[in-house]
């Protein structure tokens, strides 16, 4: 459960300032007393992740002076603000402007702590997201996403291995990205500039023309050959795949053999080892890497999952998903399938097709379920409504401020909806 969120309270007021930071601290949230707007704004950065409740009237600058300052350092900070009857008008203004909720007074307690939870939560989530987007920022020019110290340890190791030029044996389940370590590494060193030739050893249909002159292993000479699924290749191919490690040589009809300089890299399942015939696994196995499969390396699945949320909306040229809710999402399944298998689950996500094989609604946290819920009852009355906002107000039964200000936090397009 996410704990309360601290709360920066604005009051010039001692008396109401001191019982509404007991009633909120009895409440569970840290509370952060100002007596003035400066001092304020002089405390909180722009990383504050809390929530701000002010007074509007007060000497010096305004509640609404500080809310227009605090708003152009941070756009995303819910600012609560407390007004008077006659102040009612000037804090609908300030929502349309970006300001959270209003409070008139008297308010009660539970009026003013449900508030200060719902913007609490949104606060935890903005935060959350911004702390994704940092590291998948971080990550950006890494193709080995992860910060687990498996991953850690690989990523350290690639350019010794690229200059090593010895053969290698990568082991994992499906999924965990093989073949894209082999091209790292093929990449990354002296061969890098010649072909990374894949050989599928599972789907081979007559074994005699790979070693020809003409076959794929011969064409990449001076680069690597990555053998997919070694493990399951057909005795007579691993017989001649050992042979050919041996002799790196491939057959011409009218000559002798001629020889390929060629770096292997081979790819076998988890445990695969013993299907393979020792003469060929002694033979490529000069360096052996594990990778793990993502339920061992728990700690990179928000990682990966901010990455491919991030680059599959840049390539599909969608706005990015809200980060912190879909990586939360992701991050409660199980994956079997690993990184591939999350890899396709972001993009679900990112086309709006993840609601069938998505958890259930009552699997999320209080503050997504009651997003989810407004935004879909808006979204329904803008189309009954026929895109017409007086009439979709109607339907919901709230003021038009109200609506509009809905429809800005929650990021609803109404022109899409229209359409």
């Amino acid at each position: 459960m996410t704990a309360p969120a601290p709360v920066a309270l604005v009051d010039d007021d001692d008396d109401l300032r001191t019982a509404t930071a007991q009633l909120l601290t009895l409440a569970g949230h840290e509370v952060r007393p100002f007596p003035a707007a400066e001092p304020a704004l002089a405390a909180l950065t722009r990383d504050f992740p809390g929530v701000v409740v002010t007074d509007i009237r007060m000497p010096g600058m305004s509640g609404l002076g500080l809310f227009r300052t605090l708003h152009t350092r941070d756009a995303e900070l819910p600012v609560i603000l407390v007004t008077g009857h006659g102040d009612v008008d000037m804090a609908v203004s300030a929502i349309k402007a970006g300001a959270w909720d209003f409070l008139a007074k008297p308010f009660g307690p539970d009026a003013l702590l449900a508030a200060v939870a719902r913007a609490g939560a949104t606060r935890s989530l903005t935060i959350e997201n911004r702390r994704l987007r940092a590291l998948a920022e971080a990550s950006a020019g890494e193709e080995l996403i992860g910060r687990s110290p498996a991953i850690a340890r690989l990523r350290a190791t690639l350019p010794t291995l690229a200059d090593a030029d010895l053969d290698i044996v990568i082991e994992g389940a499906t999924g965990t990205g093989k073949q894209l370590v082999a091209r790292l590494i093929h990449r990354a060193g002296k061969r890098g500039r010649h072909r990374f030739a894949v050989v599928d050893c599972a789907a081979i249909g007559g074994i005699d023309p790979l070693f020809e002159a003409r076959g794929p292993i011969a064409g990449a000479d001076r680069g690597t050959l990555f053998l997919d699924n070694l493990d399951r290749a057909p005795p007579a191919l691993q017989h001649r795949l050992a042979e050919f490690a041996e002799r790196r040589a491939v057959a011409l009809a009218t000559r002798d053999p001629v020889g390929v300089d060629v770096r292997i890299v081979a790819a076998i399942d988890e445990g695969a080892r013993l299907r393979i015939e020792p003469a060929l696994y002694h033979r490529l196995a000069a360096v052996t890497l594990r990778l793990p499969p993502l339920s061992e390396r728990a700690e990179d699945v928000p990682l990966l999952a901010a990455h491919f949320l991030t680059s599959i909306a840049a390539a599909r040229r969608r706005p990015p998903p809200p980060m912190a809710s879909a990586a939360a999402m992701l991050a409660r399944r199980d994956w079997p399938g690993n990184v591939r298998e999350l890899e396709m689950a972001a993009e679900r996500f990112v086309l709006g097709l993840d609601d069938a094989d998505g958890p259930a609604a009552g699997d999320l946290p209080l503050p997504d379920r009651v997003r989810a819920f407004e935004r879909a009852a808006i979204e329904d009355a803008v189309r009954r409504a026929g895109g017409e906002v007086a009439a979709a107000t109607r339907l919901l039964g709230i003021p038009r401020e109200t609506f509009y200000y809905r429809v800005k936090r929650l990021g609803i397009d109404l022109k899409d909806l229209r359409g």
